[in-house]
């Protein structure tokens, strides 16, 4: 094991240290489940858990749905292939992968800023410090970690201990709190005033845009494909399903927790922040600084990693250097946040949108492979159940994506 901390007793050698080993199918898992869960998912779960109570529960359970059936057919369909989205795209259509990478890419630069920028403000309520230099620091660490030659073993290792702190911790908000379940449980089933917008946000920050490639792409990357790893490449999908279905709901449970009990949030602008302070008293604040810069860092990671991988496709100089490519995302994200002091909201808006395509064009080209082209993927027997469902997701995010473009028109008044 490289690194790893083993003692010898029959030489007496000196004891090695020891490392966390992530396995390769684990560490595509947790990279997509964590890249979901950034500082836009925290603020969105938070405020619309304040405005909607309990019938909020409806969207998360809806947006797992979703996620259940995207993902699955997109991890069985790129890891039989052993291609990337863009590249089995361009074999279907011509052009495809083109407009698809065209779609991820403007989307994740535009939201890279903002996830760093989450990653700057969780330090400056961790450690007082301003937010500018919160992101600088959070952006060189970011860098850092794509700097040494087992550049997938440390993105592992570090999405793996970031994850198991955000979720401990959200978990002990939940704890704290004690939640009504069986209100929750209501709500789900019986929503009252929930609109269809939050569902909508929920399903764009979760499951759109660079995440629904992050993990398959990773697998690939690993090796793991064909149809002999089939079994191997459905657990992945499960491990980080299950793992981005747990952060979902505990981070619900946890601010519905605060919510139900009437208390006045300090800072409604700040409902994420707040709950944490009413919950934990004033080290709650810091605590929840910890919780917004894992996701920072994590989402960060996710978002360059995946950006990084649909580029590679039309450069041969990015092919040679990915993680330099990395790198030149991470700097961009960080310069123009700490250059600008913020996120443009329009940006982020007009990003929106174009993740709002990012879902149904992807996972049309997805079904069409297993439908109609199972010649790139080794003639393999797709089932039946996984393509209903997938059709089925794929009708809801068409819907979507209409409903997402018309938000396109307010960004210029």
């Amino acid at each position: 094991m490289d690194g790893a901390t083993s003692t010898d007793e029959s030489t007496g050698d000196v004891p090695r240290r020891v490392r966390l080993r992530v396995p390769p199918l684990l560490g595509a898992a947790v990279l997509m489940a964590m890249s979901a869960a950034g500082p836009g998912f925290i603020t969105q779960t938070a405020s619309f858990t304040v405005l909607y109570g309990a019938s909020f529960a409806c969207a998360v359970v809806v947006s797992m749905l979703i996620d259940i059936a995207v993902q699955l057919n997109v991890w069985r369909i790129l890891g039989i292939s052993g291609q990337r989205a863009q590249d089995l795209a361009s074999k279907v259509f011509p052009g495809a992968g083109q407009i698809l990478s065209a779609f991820v890419v403007l989307g994740a630069i535009v939201f890279n800023i903002g996830n760093v920028a989450g990653a700057g403000l969780g330090l400056h309520d961790l450690l007082g410090i301003d937010s500018r230099i919160g992101t600088a620091i959070s952006g060189c660490l970011a860098i850092a970690i794509f700097l040494g030659k087992s550049v997938f073993t440390a993105v592992d290792r570090v999405m793996v201990v970031l994850g198991l702190v955000k979720i401990g911790l959200i978990v002990a908000l939940v704890a704290v709190t004690a939640p009504p379940v069986g209100e929750a449980v209501v709500g789900t089933v019986d929503p009252q005033g929930l609109p269809f917008l939050p569902i909508l946000t929920l399903i764009g920050g979760t499951v759109g845009g660079f995440i629904t490639y992050s993990g398959a792409h990773r697998l690939i990357d690993s090796g793991i494909t064909g149809v002999g790893n089939v079994s191997r490449i459905n657990r992945g999908a499960l491990t980080g399903i299950l793992v981005a279905c747990i952060l979902r709901i505990v981070l619900f449970l946890g601010f519905f927790g605060v919510v139900a009990t009437g208390v006045h949030l300090a800072n409604p602008n700040d409902a994420a922040g707040s709950s944490f302070l009413a919950a934990f008293g004033p080290v709650g604040l810091h605590l929840f600084g910890l919780v917004f810069w894992a996701a920072g860092m994590t989402s960060t990671i996710g978002n360059s990693y995946t950006t990084a991988t649909f580029l590679r496709s039309y450069a041969a100089p990015i092919r040679r250097h990915m993680n330099r490519t990395v790198i030149v995302l991470i700097a961009l994200a960080t310069v123009v946040f700490v250059a600008a002091g913020q996120t443009p909201q329009s940006m982020l808006v007009f990003a929106g949108a174009i993740n709002g395509l990012v879902l149904p064009v992807g996972l049309a080209i997805i079904l069409w492979v297993a439908l109609r082209r199972r010649d790139l993927i080794e003639r393999y027997r797709y089932p039946t159940v996984l393509l209903t469902v997938g059709v089925a997701a794929w009708l809801f995010t068409a819907y979507a994506a209409v409903v997402s473009l018309t938000s396109i028109g307010s960004i210029f008044h």
